[in-house]
């Protein structure tokens, strides 16, 4: 019998291999990408091993090979089918796809390089002859799955190897460090749209929303899209002001995985964070500020709580952190306005709470908080909030700023009036907004797909009248340091050296020039 373990992303390729369908939720079955896992029916499973094969994250092992802390995962595979009797598993029937025919020679740009990117680009290159040519505005691909995936799990990360895979056909054109906009160095869309017959927008949603209280602006308030940002070696990002002898302690609002992953980071002890891909700019500074409780803030009930289950289990795995939770809004709270105790680490869960000011005097130092009606204050050095995402306008695009998506009916992008744009697609976050993770946007990304094919059979394409080169001399002119798949990899294989002398999986640049100068590039 196979299990499925907490790595797992929902993927769902080990669905379409199972030969007697024993894996549930499918893409198209209540509950999935809303389940923090898929499941493995332990009656119908015949040990073929072919989802363990086809699993991108090694998430699925045989149940006599799990670790100590994986077992309880064979509990959880099985009493999914017993909480849901309705979902019944057998042998499985071969469902081919429509193949239109397609015009020759087309030629599609891919805008952005997270998970949503490259399952858009496997159906693109799987269903189509055309050929697509890969944009990204940093130098190294992979988008939340780089930078947003906590070091403490590099299973996850697993995804990047198959979309590697895809950069390698002979069909795909890398172009990273490469931004789309209207801004100087920028290639705007409307030239994207001259010399494309399509362009896929897969820019996921990198803009924090504010809580709109006071102190917000203070020096050490900040939002988990900068910290995780600044943790996995974004280039560019600022440490967050935590002062050595502070009070040892951070507030988080929000209870979804994000908010779980920065809680993990911050009280995890620094020395187990050595061993993962973490920017070295953040394992300095956590090893010396050494926060020792995180306060967790959620507005209703642990019930009501956004986390999955997997996420929030993770936490009782830490050595030496205890998870202490309060959710009786009537019951006396320990005192926060001390610091914390520097002799124990501790993840605490505040809900029915609600942050109402953040005060200091040159930076954080107390947030004002309400618990149940009864006003406190807690004793904090970091406020990091974790409240919502949106997508970033980009120029010369519509944008639906209060919705924080860019406007399309099923993934083709509209105008600000509703008109769709021809040939002009969105996908993944950018498309729904910040709900669903890697499972869910591959599912988003295959469906549009689906659609700009329909569009290609139907002739609604606008067909580009230039030739692919000329594309590549407006790159060259405009941003002259574009870097291929040759200096991708030339990147990954340099951090994966630094990491080597130290024992962990990669040591990741922080600075653009760094990467632009291991890609190949080098000052004149």
């Amino acid at each position: 019998m196979f299990v499925i373990t907490q790595s797992c992303c929902s993927d769902a390729a080990c669905v379409s291999v199972c030969p007697v369908n024993c894996i549930h939720p499918t893409p198209e079955e209540r509950g999935f990408g809303s389940s923090d896992i898929l499941h493995i029916d332990p009656e119908a499973c015949i040990d073929c091993g072919a989802c363990a094969d086809a699993c991108p994250v090694d998430a699925i092992y045989p149940a006599d090979k799990l670790g100590t802390r994986d077992k309880v995962f064979i509990d959880i595979n099985a009493d999914y089918y017993k909480n849901n009797p309705d979902v019944t598993s057998g042998w499985s029937s071969v469902t081919y796809p429509d193949i239109p025919k397609l015009p020759a020679g087309l030629r599609v740009a891919l805008v952005g390089t997270g998970p949503s990117g490259g399952y858009a680009l496997r159906t693109i290159l799987d269903r189509t002859e055309a050929s697509v040519t890969v944009i990204d505005k940093l130098p190294t691909p992979g988008g939340l799955v780089r930078a947003g995936v906590a070091p403490d799990h590099p299973g996850t990360k697993g995804v990047l190897r198959g979309f590697d895979l895809l950069y390698r056909d002979p069909r795909v054109t890398m172009a990273t460090n490469v931004e789309v906009g209207t801004g100087e160095g920028q290639i705007t869309p409307d030239e994207l749209a001259e010399h494309f017959d399509a362009v896929f927008y897969a820019v996921g949603a990198s803009e924090s929303r504010r809580l709109g209280i006071p102190g917000e602006a203070l020096p050490g308030s900040t939002s988990a899209t900068d910290l995780v940002a600044w943790y996995n070696a974004v280039p560019g990002m600022e440490a967050p002001p935590i002062p050595r002898d502070g009070t040892g302690r951070a507030v988080v609002v929000g209870t979804g995985n994000v908010a779980l992953d920065v809680a993990r980071i911050l009280v995890c002890p620094p020395e187990m964070l050595a061993t993962t891909d973490i920017a070295d700019r953040a394992l300095r500074i956590l090893e010396e500020q050494n926060i020792h409780e995180v306060v967790v803030l959620g507005r209703r009930d642990q019930a009501h709580a956004a986390y999955t289950s997997a996420e929030y289990r993770a936490l009782s795995t830490i050595p030496g952190v205890e998870v202490v939770v309060h959710d009786d809004p009537d019951a006396d709270l320990p005192d926060f306005s001390a610091p914390a105790d520097p002799d124990n680490r501790r993840i605490t869960f505040l809900f029915h709470t609600t942050p109402e000011e953040i005060s200091g005097q040159s930076r954080v130092e107390r947030v004002t908080v309400a618990t149940g009606g009864r006003q406190h204050q807690i004793a904090a050095d970091l406020m990091v909030r974790s409240i919502g995402y949106r997508s970033t306008p980009i120029g010369g695009l519509p944008f639906d700023d209060e919705r924080g998506v860019f406007p399309n009916v099923d993934g083709r992008m509209t105008t600000e009036s509703g008109d769709v744009i021809p040939g002009v697609y969105v996908l993944g976050w950018a498309k729904r907004g910040p709900s669903g993770g890697i499972g869910t946007n591959k599912v988003c990304a295959e469906a549009t797909v689906e659609d700009f094919i329909r569009d290609a059979a139907a002739g609604h394409l606008p067909r580009t009248t230039h030739p692919a080169k000329a594309f590549t001399a407006l790159l060259r002119r405009r941003t002259r340091q574009v870097i291929g798949y040759r200096g991708v990899r030339a990147i990954d294989a340099s951090e994966r050296r630094r990491g080597l002398a130290q024992g962990r999986p990669r040591v990741k640049y922080t600075e653009l020039s760094e990467m632009v100068g291991a890609a190949g590039w080098r000052k004149k």
